[in-house]
């Protein structure tokens, strides 16, 4: 029997990568996007975690992103939607994801997760439970202190903000920013 040659088309994956805030839902829209779109899901706080647990000190700076971001176009090069789960709280983050689209010729779709309302973003924060071993979970201080670059179109790019009060709206809003970016390309 002969096996010819598999032809398929291949559609131009997109790299969405959430940003925002400890506490405002990152994870949670990141778990229900995968699961939508049955993209790969990279998490900068996994990284992290296995990072510290090998004897690594914290804070570990920019070494999660790095490795998120060759993990991400590894996927991305094999035509694989990605799902990126990390802070992004300073520019030079946030640049190196157009980098990383930019040369796997992937679709950036930016994704920035909100709680108007503070007091539910504080319960959140206040209630998080660790989901790894040797995670470290940030508390309310940690969260308001932490350095966070608000957000500069021009600097950064354009973004879509989801509020995360109610998961099924943000979902509905992030798969409208996935389509949108999937049809302009």
């Amino acid at each position: 029997m002969r096996i010819g040659p598999s032809v398929r088309c291949m559609k131009s994956p997109l790299l969405i990568v959430l940003a925002g805030r400890p506490g405002t839902g990152k994870t949670t829209l990141a778990r229900a996007l995968c699961a939508r779109l049955e993209a790969v899901y990279v998490r900068v706080d996994a990284i992290e975690t296995a990072a510290l647990r090998s004897g690594l000190s914290h804070p570990i700076g920019p070494l999660g992103y790095f490795v998120a971001r060759e993990v991400a176009t590894s996927n991305l090069q094999l035509g694989r939607d990605v799902v990126v789960d990390a802070v992004n709280p300073v520019p030079e983050a946030r640049s190196g994801w157009r980098e990383t689209a930019h040369a796997s010729g992937s679709a950036l779709v930016l994704l920035e997760t909100a709680l108007p309302d503070a007091n539910e973003h504080r319960r959140r924060v206040e209630n998080r439970v660790a989901d790894m071993a040797d995670q470290l979970v940030p508390t309310w201080v940690d969260v308001t202190s932490e350095e966070w670059v608000p957000w500069d179109p021009p600097r950064d790019g354009p973004r879509t903000v989801i509020d995360t009060t109610a998961l099924g709206d943000a979902v509905t809003a992030a798969l409208r920013a996935c389509q949108t970016a999937r049809l302009d390309r």
